[in-house]
């Protein structure tokens, strides 16, 4: 079976992730190139007797050295061996696109142009000549409108014929002179590396020649490392004469020379209707990005995505909790003798994991929801609607948007800073983005938010919630770039793509994905934490209790009293006996401990070892607050902590707890993400013990302040 191997190259908001899994369909993997946290994506298929193995390139207007994602992209076809390289285009929008496509095409692998979205440009009345313009690149051309998944096949079909095919040239740039004699240096350059004998590989000696005119980083690296100061003394004469000769900066006259045979080529093989249909993107955003109706309209969807995640998701969990009892009764029932075994794994596994899936649907419909606004370029215009006040805290709107991604969880958040031009930005944004309510805390709102709040204001709580978050993260972000990362703000430039709607094999994909990861999560770190956060809850077991209770229950069993009192008086002791057991174990032993520390809170050693837990993942305060609690037993769910939780605190402690957990340090996972990102252990232990002393400090103000007004 012949095996190809092929790259997916385009633009942001070319359409190129739809084209992605139009092919591979669900036979993907989400990874990061190693060294870098930029998400790559890889998948495969096979077509006609073919294993094609498909990568999909970062997003990228260009191949320069200006981001990770750019090098990476570059890297990844110069140092790896391809078969073809799939450009994808958006076909409304060709100018813009060109200038990677003819950047590829200096690289001399074979390349298939990819004219997507060609729906979008037939309604603003845009025709594209396949015929000229593939003879103008020199590259076999196929239409698609991938959100439809028309052409795919023919895709498909393109790709099996032009991979390694003589029918894909290499694109000349010098050949297209367009009067300042820089094919003559770009000749001369590579003349210069010939001689030298520079290992060039697969790629055109060309393409060094045109790097370095554009002054890349990169590629004079390189070439100091492998030839030394004297070629690269001798390229810089011809540099600089070249810069003599035509009176302005090589990589400004390269940029020049490629949008001069871009603008040829947009002329000669794409017309207009002289009467454009009116663009439904700009009907929509003269509301949505308006500067008086934005902001309200962006809270107001914010809250009925909450409402939407509490009303849609209360049924399906029920029906989790349901089977998680089911299988716990069954167990409890089959397995009659009682034993350590038994209790690990009805109060530790099943309790630990079975506590955080019921949140599951909760996760999805919020995900759910976070796909669709992005897939329809709402998102952007989010960026674009903050921008004015991000610019009041010395940022800009582009660095709401790894905020935004912050909503599902502060990895990728963090990850998204690295969009970011402006390091004083990225830094910024990098230490508050963990304030954006994450994914894993909906399962500790979940709990509480019902138990004290009734149903008709659940939706407005979390949005409180979520809103404080946003807020505190633009305070912290203010006093950041006035003090520790101060320094002018950077220009607001930013793409607003096309409203668009989302394809339904991109939703279900981008979900099972994301459900995939918080199972597989729930699977192996909350059940290890579990475990653990179970022994500890168990032992050093307490032989001799202070008062026999066993006695004194079967008095008051045996007594006068009504059958009310009776039971209210066995639950106060059973709950007596507990919390002692608990007390003498090392959990209760550490919460202890904390516990005058966490007190003026409004927070017992139940909630302070909870907040341990919740270190390594946010959403174990869920299953840790169980255990100690002693309801992980066969008739245990979140109803019956959900009980207990109303019994021994209030609402304001409720509030408090999850403002606590909505501020303090985040996990484990963020806070290493922000030491590889940052490259300094500095910038992570700032952010670890910065938001924690910031939580201690605001939910010591809002309880203390609560008691005074009497809540």
């Amino acid at each position: 079976m012949k095996h190809i191997r092929i790259a997916l190259a385009g633009n942001p908001n070319s359409g190129k992730s739809t084209i992605f899994n139009g092919l591979t369909g669900a036979n993907q993997h989400v990874g990061n190139y190693p060294g870098v946290t930029v998400e790559i994506k890889t998948g495969e298929y096979f077509f006609d007797n073919s294993k094609i193995s498909v990568i999909d390139l970062p997003g990228t207007y260009t191949l320069n050295t200006n981001s990770p994602e750019e090098l990476i992209a570059r890297n990844e076809i110069i140092e790896q061996p391809l078969d073809l390289i799939v450009n994808v285009l958006d076909s409304s929008n060709l100018e813009r696109n060109l200038y990677l496509t003819l950047q590829l095409l200096e690289l001399g692998v074979p390349m298939l142009i990819v004219l997507n979205m060609m729906d979008t440009a037939k309604n603003k009345g845009i025709q594209v000549s396949l015929e000229l313009i593939s003879k103008l690149l020199g590259s076999p051309v196929v239409c698609t409108v991938g959100s439809k998944a028309t052409g795919i096949i023919e895709l498909k079909q393109a790709i099996k014929k032009y991979s390694n095919s003589a029918a894909c040239t290499t694109f000349d740039i010098t050949k297209h002179d367009i009067g300042c004699d820089m094919a003559d240096y770009v000749r001369k350059l590579t003349s210069l590396l010939k001689d030298a004998r520079v290992d060039n590989g697969m790629i055109p000696l060309s393409w060094f020649a045109i790097k370095l005119l554009e002054k890349d980083e990169a590629v004079t690296e390189r070439l100091i490392k492998s030839h030394g100061q004297e070629l690269l003394d001798q390229i810089s004469e011809l540099i600089k004469e070249f810069e003599r000769h035509i009176g302005e900066d090589s990589e400004i006259a390269v940029a020049e020379h490629r949008y001069g045979i871009i603008t040829g080529i947009y002329r000669e093989s794409v017309t207009t209707t002289l009467q454009k249909r009116q663009d439904i993107s700009e009907k929509i955003d003269s509301i949505v990005t308006n500067r008086i109706l934005g902001l309200p309209l962006f809270f107001l969807l914010m809250y009925c995505v909450f409402w939407l995640t509490f009303t849609i998701g209360e049924p399906f969990m029920g029906w989790i909790e349901d089977g998680i009892n089911f299988i716990a009764t069954n167990i409890d029932s089959l397995w009659q003798t009682e034993s350590i075994l038994k209790s690990l794994v009805l109060d530790g596994v099943i309790a630990g994991v079975g506590g955080v899936l019921i949140f599951l649907p909760n996760i999805m419909l919020l995900f759910l929801a976070i796909a669709l606004l992005e897939g329809t370029g709402y998102m952007s215009r989010v960026a674009f609607i903050m921008d004015k006040l991000m610019h009041k805290v010395g940022m800009h709107g582009k660095s709401f948007i790894p905020m935004i991604i912050g909503f599902g969880c502060s990895v990728p958040a963090i990850m998204a800073t690295r969009t970011l031009e402006s390091k004083r930005d990225r830094m910024t944004t990098m230490l508050v983005a963990p304030l954006m309510s994450c994914g894993a805390r909906i399962p500790i709102y979940a709990l509480i938010i019902p138990v004290f709040f009734p149903e008709r204001i659940q939706a407005i709580v979390m949005w409180i919630i979520y809103f404080i978050g946003i807020a505190l993260a633009i305070v912290c972000a203010k006093i950041l770039r006035s003090t520790v990362f101060k320094g002018d703000d950077v220009p607001f430039v930013m793409e607003l793509p096309p409203y668009r709607i989302p394809t339904f094999t991109s939703i279900v994909i981008h979900l099972w994905q994301r459900a995939g990861l918080y199972l597989k999560k729930a699977g192996t770190i909350i059940l290890a934490i579990s475990i653990i956060l179970w022994i500890a809850s168990t032992y050093p077991q307490k032989e001799v209790m202070s008062k026999n209770y066993v006695s004194i229950i079967s008095s008051i069993d045996n007594s006068n009293l009504s059958k009310e009192n009776k039971e209210e008086k066995i639950i106060e002791l059973n709950n007596a006996e507990s919390a002692e057991r608990m007390g003498y174990t090392i959990t209760g032993r550490v919460g202890s401990l904390i516990e005058p520390i966490i007190k003026p809170l409004g927070f017992d050693w139940h909630i302070g070892t909870a907040l341990i837990g919740a270190l390594a993942a946010k959403e174990v305060f869920v299953s840790q607050l169980g255990i100690v609690y002693a309801v992980g037993d066969s008739e245990s769910n979140s109803e019956a902590l959900r009980e207990v939780i109303g019994k021994n605190y209030t609402a304001l402690q409720g509030f408090c707890i999850m403002l606590f957990c909505l501020i303090s340090a985040p996990c484990i996972a963020t806070i290493a993400v922000t030491r590889r990102e940052s490259n300094s252990w500095k910038w992570a232990l700032f952010q670890l013990f910065g938001l924690t002393a910031l939580a201690y400090t605001i939910t010591l103000i809002v309880y203390q302040g609560g008691l005074l007004l009497g809540y």
